[in-house]
């Protein structure tokens, strides 16, 4: 009996979440959301609720790849150290609920929807104060707020949505702001090149604040540097005042050496592939020690063995993550240029894979061509296929941009992704048959995309 309320219950909570998760999503989608910028919309809605976003110290982060792992890594260690820490990230994978955690949890569907129903009557009181009703963005950013300060945590780790001085996030005002690299991407918002970009993105570097600078480009890290140097902020650079110090491929993952701020961390084991996911590592390793600067001995560092077990423990999922062996399935959400190289280098120096077939759906307003340039050289063959937005541009229409770049006879369409996933399977197993090398598949081009693959296999 206790059995079966328990799942009625759990059917009761799932099915309004679903309900609560179609609202949000009939509104202003984010990335429509820029039009105009300002924060006025989403103080409001703050001021209403009484300033959640202030509830708890901030670490802040912005870049153009890599954030949403960084600020998992700094979730991570910062719960090694005891601090309870909720995280607010974007996009999700599968669910919406996703985007808000705390102690490394997604909230369940009951909070969520709980916190949806608390906020709305602010909401409304807002939305005809407003030139356009809040978005998609603005209203989950509030209640990741809201659920923050309620809870209460220990520190918010906050992840830009979209550039960093309009973003809806930027209301909190950072401890530290992480800056990780920055390259073009979203240019009809945020600038047509890394430095104009890094202007928009510097915007989240606050009088007084901590500044950790991934390695940047010279133009870039000049313009990081000035907004730094304007508001009084202090500046920790990668490269010098902390990097990178020696670093091994492991069995699921690598084995870093990695030099603090305030020590230097041996014996690190990441349970993530790819050299810049170790950049990463340091970054974050870097924010938690300016985050947790008050409980640090000057030149002591933090625990070592607390550093271990929060990397030990990180999870990244769409990132480089395995979903399935025989054929090994990898999902990854690159889905511009410098993500795509990224995970091209990566995936090249993690596995073996011969032959290596690609499922690749995209969304229509990226850089198709450079992500498929970057592709070129590791995928044996490609199935252009597309995912369920009406952003996804249709596969035979990415199929003629791949046709360009792999030619014609490497080049498959399967516009239904579970068709597509099939396809790459079977591709990789006939191929990868013969020898000592086996034949694997990379899901990637979106977050959308893998988020979808994933739950097809089981992942979710």
């Amino acid at each position: 009996m206790a059995a079966r309320d328990a799942d009625a219950q759990a059917l009761e909570a799932a099915a309004a979440y679903a309900e609560v998760e179609k609202a949000l999503l009939a509104r202003l989608p984010e990335h429509k959301s820029v039009a105009g910028p300002t924060l006025e919309r989403i103080r409001l809605l703050c001021e209403l609720l009484g300033e959640p976003q202030h509830a708890a110290p901030v670490v802040h982060l912005t870049g153009t790849n890599g954030k949403t792992t960084t600020a998992r890594m700094v979730d991570s260690l910062l719960g090694a150290f005891g601090v309870r820490a909720g995280r607010l990230t974007s996009p999700h994978l599968a669910e919406v609920r996703e985007r808000i955690t705390l102690a490394g949890q997604p909230v369940s569907h009951e909070r969520f929807v709980q916190a949806y129903h608390e906020i709305m009557p602010f909401v409304d009181l807002a939305d005809p104060r407003l030139d356009r009703p809040l978005s998609f963005f603005e209203i989950v950013t509030a209640l990741g707020f809201a659920i923050f300060a309620d809870a209460p945590v220990d520190a918010a780790v906050l992840e830009v949505g979209l550039g960093g001085r309009f973003d809806a996030t930027n209301v909190a005002d950072g401890k530290v702001a992480v800056i990780t690299p920055i390259a073009v991407d979203h240019s009809q918002y945020l600038g047509n090149t890394p430095a104009e970009i890094a202007g928009e993105k510097s915007g989240i570097i606050k009088p007084g604040a901590v500044a950790v600078i991934a390695q940047q480009e010279v133009e870039v890290a000049e313009v990081l540097m000035r907004r730094a140097a304007e508001v009084g902020a202090t500046v920790a650079r990668e490269g010098l005042e902390f990097g990178v110090v020696a670093r091994d491929l492991a069995v699921g993952g690598q084995q870093l050496t990695l030099q603090g701020l305030t020590g230097m961390y041996d014996g690190i084991f990441l349970p993530l592939h790819g050299a810049y996911q170790a950049h990463n590592a340091v970054c974050a390793l870097a924010a938690v020690e300016a985050f947790l600067a008050g409980g640090v001995t000057e030149g002591e560092g933090l625990d070592a063995d607390l550093v271990r077990a929060g990397f030990a423990d990180v999870r990244s999922p769409g990132r480089l993550e395995v979903v399935r062996r025989g054929p090994t399935v990898v999902l990854d959400a690159a889905h511009n240029p410098h993500g795509a190289n990224a995970t091209a280098e990566a995936i090249t120096e993690a596995f073996s894979f011969d032959p290596l077939i690609g499922v690749v759906g995209v969304m229509r307003d990226k850089d198709v061509e450079g992500v498929l340039e970057a592709f070129e050289p590791v995928l044996t063959r490609i199935i252009c296929t597309e995912n369920s937005t009406a952003r996804a541009m249709p596969a035979a229409e990415l199929a003629e941009y791949a046709t360009d770049i792999f030619g014609e006879d490497r080049v498959e369409i399967a516009p239904r992704l579970d068709d597509a996933l099939e396809l790459g399977v079977q591709l990789a197993e006939e191929s990868g048959s013969s020898g000592l090398a086996a034949g694997g598949v990379l899901v990637t081009g979106s977050v959308i995309t893998a988020g979808e693959a994933r739950v097809l296999l089981g992942g979710r």
